[in-house]
């Protein structure tokens, strides 16, 4: 595969709640995992602000082509690993810190030949990993009830039978296979929007995207490996850009830290088990003013911190947390 245009210097990738971030795990010192490199915002800040060492993780080979230029400045303090955050304990263990910034990165949305943006002409993609099945293979190979399930559970999309209907009858008189083909499917399935109101074609692009790369199976993992490959006193921070993944990221901080409660009052109280973490606040932290007037992405972008006891790690079921399954997945 050739290599994939550089976006457009002019406009910088601005790490999101990148200071409140560094405010809420301060300080920052010994060895941090960032578990979603993207453009270097946060690992570049990690070390500025007194890592020791940074072993920075992207499924997508594009990310570490796009930091050679300055990845040498941090010498040995700077580690590059091709790989996925749910397996970041294997990668490394007695970590002081881990930070994930969730979703598509700016980069990959602002280059039209990876297919994210249903503002760009460009093969239907989505693989962040740039491995494996396409957003063009889901999109003409799934049967309609399972494409209608993805656009529901991933994307929350209301009309997603409608949706799927008019994806799996356009696919027979045609292929999809740009993202501006599908985004006039969706478009034409759904009313006009409103001044202010987000494009049509949102919910199913982001459906779609998290379909094929694993997304929401990605950070159940991710959260699983984090809690193993944290040193007690260490810090996981998480950024999230929708519902979904926000409320997955929640629960788990819930569950680990022992604020669930019980299901029924009435139940003779079990002795409950030391918490994986602690909370240094309940709430997630939302972009300021002035970050909003810098960088209008950070809008819907959320931070919750949790901070690792020295608790033995163990599994967790995936529906307490909220993990949005399809049908095939339910047990």
């Amino acid at each position: 595969m050739a290599a994939a245009a550089r976006p457009d210097d002019s406009a910088p990738h601005i790490p999101v709640l990148l200071r409140p971030l560094l405010a809420a795990i301060a300080p920052v010192q010994g060895t941090w995992l960032d578990g979603t490199f993207g453009a270097g915002g946060y690992t570049r800040a990690l070390l500025d602000a007194g890592a020791d060492r940074v072993i920075a993780v992207d499924r997508d080979p594009l990310a570490f082509d796009m930091a050679a230029d300055w990845v040498a400045d941090y010498g040995d303090r700077l580690i590059l690993r091709h790989g996925v955050f749910s397996k970041m304990d294997e990668y490394a263990t007695d970590l002081d810190g881990v930070v994930l910034d969730l979703g598509v990165s700016s980069m990959q949305l602002d280059q039209a030949e990876r297919g994210f943006s249903f503002m760009k002409e460009g093969p239907l993609d989505m693989r962040m990993s740039q491995e494996g099945p396409s957003a063009a293979d889901l999109v003409n190979t799934a049967p309609e009830e399972d494409l209608a399930s993805i656009l529901f559970h991933y994307g929350e999309e209301r009309a997603s039978r409608r949706i799927a209907r008019a994806i799996t009858r356009a696919r027979a008189e045609a292929p999809i296979t740009t993202t501006l083909r599908l985004a006039e499917i969706i478009e034409s399935c759904l009313p006009r929007a409103k001044p202010g109101q987000s494009h049509p074609a949102t919910r199913s692009f982001q459906a779609l995207r998290i379909a094929v790369n694993d997304e929401y199976g990605e950070l159940f993992q991710g959260l699983m490996a984090a809690e193993r490959a944290l040193k007690p006193g260490g810090k996981l921070a998480v950024v999230t850009f929708h519902s979904i993944e926000d409320r997955m990221v929640k629960r788990f901080f819930q569950a680990r830290s022992g604020q669930t409660g019980r299901a029924n009052r009435y139940a003779p109280e079990a002795e409950e088990a030391k918490p994986q973490f602690t909370l240094p606040s309940r709430k997630a932290i939302g972009p300021d003013d002035r970050e909003l007037a810098e960088n209008p992405r950070a809008r819907s972008a959320k931070l919750r911190v949790g901070i690792r006891t020295d608790a033995p790690s163990g599994p967790i079921d995936a529906k307490s947390i909220s993990m949005p399954m399809l049908e095939g997945q339910r047990r």
